[in-house]
């Protein structure tokens, strides 16, 4: 229960500040170009907070925290006195309001600029993509990566972190290759093409990193329990914290990812696991839980290892000056915005599979999971997810602010408004495709819940 009201603040946090920042777009662009603004809402429904400014705008915070809007004086909607007549929305020039639509979009995009300025001006915790493995017969191993080499550049873009390395990956998800430039031990760099026309998993269970094939340096997960599950299979069969596990049927367990496999081969099967507990050898009957993950079922045991951290010599802090961190910030949300182009055109072409589309329950876990890590994981996340708020709004469906813009577009370019029947049709069409989206995305989320 802590898990989800955690989850659930930090959602509402964080929606609330992108959705505030979005709809202030809206504002400050009509107001600058003389539209009068009624209300500024924060959320849907019901009013809980209402105050009138001294600018003639009702500011509103409503029960329903899932979005937001401006409700300008606009003809098309209500009857508008005669002196008021120059600041309805609907008798500015096709390019105010092509402006002023727009706005909102575009102050996501700075929110995420500014997001990752903040973030790199704290400094953000970061490992060297150096190879701890490659995994036998993986796309990494066919394309020569050994142990021991660091990652310096992905397709001619130069990474310096494990995250920059999952990025550039994301981006290359349908490709036939791609190309890693690479130093060894000695220093000495080369160029490895990596073939991908065999490379395929699924997000939600494994990372594009380990999908390739490449073992990080990173923390390493020993075989040492550091915490039990209450009524867990674990805890039912007699594991307790401090326990060191060594083999299950009498196969001696090498890593922690070999428990993991093994024990998800097992659901409802029981197993005996044998352990050292202060010095003394035990065997005890493990029946992992079963457990159904998307299409298959798997066994769940509830221990989680103690973890030592990463050598120092792999770790760095990520920071820049604040001028530095002003291109930092420019340069990451670009790279965002890009890759989030290719995700949705691989979508559309069935390249990416829809079932890696996320709702409001996925972003709430990536909030409160981020938040937790503290304030530079949370900056991140919320650029992420306001970098992808701005892109939505911009598709051409005319429910969104997209949808408007293209009407004013065809307006610019024809000299006349499209007529209000085909902009209604539009509309229903495009809320009929939202729902269907957002449905798909809820879908998902419950999925993998």
């Amino acid at each position: 229960m802590g898990d989800i009201l955690w989850n659930l603040g930090a959602f509402i946090v964080a929606l609330g500040i992108l959705v505030a920042v979005h709809e202030y777009g809206h504002f400050w662009v009509a107001r600058s170009n003389g539209v009068k603004v009624e209300r500024f809402s924060i959320g849907f429904g019901k009013a809980i907070w209402r105050r009138m400014g001294k600018d003639g705008t009702e500011y509103v915070l409503a029960l329903i925290p899932l979005g937001g809007y401006v409700k300008m004086l606009d003809g098309r909607v209500d009857e508008v006195p005669a002196h008021l007549q120059d600041q309805a929305f609907d008798r500015k020039s096709v390019w105010a309001r092509m402006a002023i639509v727009v706005a909102g979009p575009m102050a996501n995009f700075a929110f995420a600029i500014f997001a990752f300025w903040l973030m790199f001006l704290i400094g953000v915790p970061a490992v060297k993509p150096v190879l701890n493995d490659v995994t036998l017969s993986s796309p990494a191993a066919e394309g020569g990566l050994a142990p021991g080499m660091e990652i310096l550049a992905i397709d001619g873009k130069a990474v310096r972190t494990w995250e920059e390395v999952n990025f550039a990956l994301l981006g290359r998800i349908g490709d036939d290759e791609t190309r890693f430039e690479v130093a060894d031990g000695t220093g000495q760099r080369r160029e490895a093409i990596i073939p991908l026309a065999e490379w395929q998993f699924d997000p939600d269970e494994m990372s594009p990193i380990r999908a390739l094939g490449l073992e990080p340096v990173g923390p390493e997960l020993t075989l040492t329990v550091a915490e039990v599950v209450n009524n867990g299979p674990a805890a039912a069969a007699g594991v307790q914290s401090g326990d060191t596990l060594q083999a299950i049927d009498g196969e001696p367990l090498a890593d922690w990812r070999q428990l993991v496999s093994l024990v998800q081969a097992s659901p409802e099967i029981p197993v005996e696991l044998q352990l050292m507990r202060e010095g003394r050898s035990l065997t005890l009957t493990l029946t992992p839980e079963r457990r159904e993950s998307r299409d298959r079922v798997i066994g769940y045991a509830g221990v989680a290892p103690e973890v030592l951290p990463v050598d120092e010599a792999y770790r760095f802090e990520l920071t820049y000056g604040p001028l530095a961190a002003i291109g930092a910030g420019i340069s990451r949300t670009w790279d965002l915005t890009v890759l989030t182009f290719q995700m949705l055109g691989k979508l559309l072409t069935g390249i990416v599979s829809v079932d890696n589309l996320s709702g409001p329950i996925s972003i709430a876990k990536g909030a409160g999971a981020t938040a937790e890590f503290g304030l530079v994981y949370f900056l991140g996340f919320m650029a992420l997810v306001s970098v992808n708020l701005g892109i939505i709004n911009l598709l051409p469906l005319p429910v969104l602010d997209g949808g408007h813009l293209l009407f004013y577009v065809i307006e610019a370019v024809t000299g006349r408004p499209v007529p209000e029947k085909i902009q209604e049709i539009g509309f229903r069409i495009g809320a009929a495709l939202l729902i269907m989206l957002m449905g798909l995305a809820l879908f998902n989320d419950f999925a993998r819940l």
